[in-house]
């Protein structure tokens, strides 16, 4: 490869949205490779902390909770539930409803993944400093509320 080849972009490079983008291209690599490597997946751990967080739930209410698409909602439980991390229960107020509740193992399961999620924010975020890391995260979390609030 040449030097030319390696040499950044400087027009891209000025871009918040293809900083952000390409931050978040690695990111997601890095995410799901260590998720993959514990048997898991992101749907699991987003899963796993909205019923940590939020006690028993139905299965709309974790869709909506963590922007999960129904249908894959339905699947992500149906593999936590193979794995006794999760149980369905038939809502007493609405026959039609599944409550889903996390069970001791889901939440050791968590704590794992909780550990492996703190590893990949240590290896993406390795060149800041803690106060760089935690300036970033508050300057992206203001971000997200902006938007989240006018739509």
């Amino acid at each position: 490869m040449n030097t030319a080849d390696a040499e950044p972009l400087d027009r891209l490079h000025r871009l918040p949205t293809w900083l952000i983008s390409q931050a978040y291209a690695h990111g997601h690599r890095l995410l799901s490779d260590a998720f993959a490597a514990t048997g898991s997946r992101g749907y699991h751990y987003r899963l796993l902390t909205a019923l940590e967080q939020l006690g028993p739930a139905s299965q709309a209410e974790l869709g909506r909770r963590t922007g999960i698409d129904r249908s894959d909602v339905v699947a992500a439980l149906n593999e936590l539930a193979a794995e006794r991390l999760v149980e369905r229960a038939t809502d007493p107020d609405d026959r039609r409803r599944n409550i889903v509740t996390v069970t001791p193992d889901g939440v050791r399961r968590l704590e794992h993944l909780d550990t492996v999620v703190s590893g990949v924010q240590d290896e993406l975020l390795a060149p800041l400093s803690p106060a760089d890391r935690d300036r970033l995260v508050g300057l992206l979390a203001r971000v997200v509320e902006h938007h989240a609030k006018t739509g």
